[in-house]
């Protein structure tokens, strides 16, 4: 008989990388062990979600898994119910998905509750540690929701070893990111008739930054860099796809300061999963400006269609990019560290098969063995 794994995170019809990678982490255990997905049916509350919509409204999922909306993360008498069924389930393993300080009190309470019943069986997949924009509240919550993990799966070496500050002698475990694939959610047009649609000449190169607009993610330190790239060529473009959760017009006001409007083409919205497979196709680079990280599944998109990306060197970004194969990565911080890392990658393109590079790089991500590392998980459990 198959072991029973219990997963608690968010899946569709929630949006965004975390419900993605939940998804792909019950498509791969699924192939060796009974996996279910207890998904939140209030996740975020509205008050504190930046965005238009938690929810995915895309035409066509990526994926599309098997969940039961069960917690509220608000609601700790509803903890108490998804605690019962938890026990009930009496799966061998519980595992939790953690991105985000938020989910300190909800995931303390589930796991309060059934640790009597499970001990040795709960498992916290960290994607982040601690988040991107932490306070003292954030670490207080981090440490909290995390008491009673028996083990950890951290997803970058980052993460693995700030794990060490409050593991205590539970074991930790590493894995990757999947390789997150949309190409097949599009009709792939050629390239030439997607560069006609967002009016974009024969002869321009371009520049990709895609997803959410936040503070970390250093968007203005690209735009900053922009009138040293097309110093160096005046065809590139600069393509920004996605919602902003930072103020827009701050950003457009950089953008009229420095005289570089012409070279930006900037688009505030979700972009539905259908339409992604068009802005990574006509790019030529993927970039990652980021202040701070852990890991991006940016860049696993990227090496879903054989982008290369360069990255600035912090978190765990640099882990997934082999400098000057895959992708290119620059220091942090710096606008004249971007624009020297686009020239390079460039010249690199010359004489450097990219795409082969990261076929490669793609055929080794750990996160293939993902149910051969949970077998060891439960061996070393004694589970």
């Amino acid at each position: 008989m198959k072991k029973k794994i219990i997963l608690i995170g968010s899946a569709y019809p929630y949006r965004g990388g975390n419900a993605l990678f939940i998804m792909h982490v019950y498509e791969a255990l699924s192939q060796k062990f009974d996996a279910k997905i207890f998904n939140y049916k209030l996740m975020y509350p509205p008050l504190l979600f930046p965005g238009k919509t938690q929810y995915d409204v895309s035409e066509k999922p990526v994926k599309s898994s098997p969940n039961e909306r069960l917690i509220n993360t608000m609601n700790p008498f509803n903890w108490y119910n998804v605690a019962k069924r938890i026990i009930k389930e009496n799966p061998d393993l519980v595992v939790f998905n953690w991105w985000h300080p938020y989910f300190g009190l909800c995931h303390r309470g589930i796991s309060s509750l059934i640790k009597g019943k499970f001990k040795g069986k709960i498992v916290f997949i960290t994607e982040n540690f601690i988040s991107h924009e932490a306070n003292f509240l954030d670490r207080f919550l981090t440490k909290y929701g995390l008491k009673h993990a028996s083990a950890f799966v951290a997803l970058s070496d980052i993460v693995n070893k700030e794990l060490a500050t409050i593991s205590e002698g539970r074991p930790v475990y590493r894995s990757e990111l999947p390789i997150f694939d949309f190409v097949d959610v599009g009709l792939n047009p050629e390239k030439s008739k997607l560069r006609e649609e967002f009016k974009i000449g024969a002869n321009d190169k371009v520049i990709l930054f895609f997803g959410y607009v936040r503070h970390y993610k250093g968007l203005d330190i690209l735009l900053e860099a922009m009138p040293a790239i097309l110093e160096f060529d005046p065809n590139i473009k600069l393509f920004i796809a996605g919602e902003f959760y930072d103020e827009y017009q701050k950003y457009s006001d950089l953008i009229e300061k420095l005289k570089i409007s012409g070279s930006i083409i900037m688009q505030n919205l979700y972009i539905p999963n259908e339409e992604v497979y068009k802005y990574y196709l006509i790019s030529d680079l993927v970039i990652l400006p980021y202040r701070s990280a852990t890991q991006s599944g940016i860049l696993n998109i990227a090496y879903g269609f054989n982008k290369p990306a360069l990255v600035t060197k912090v978190g765990g970004l640099a882990e997934f990019v082999d400098d000057n194969e895959t992708g290119v990565i620059v220091e942090p911080g710096s606008a004249n560290e971007i624009a020297n890392g686009v020239k390079k990658f460039y010249e690199l393109e010359k004489s450097v098969n990219f795409e082969e590079n990261i076929k490669m790089k793609v055929n080794s991500n750990s996160f293939n063995k993902f149910p051969e590392l949970f077998e060891e998980i439960l061996k070393d459990l004694k589970l």
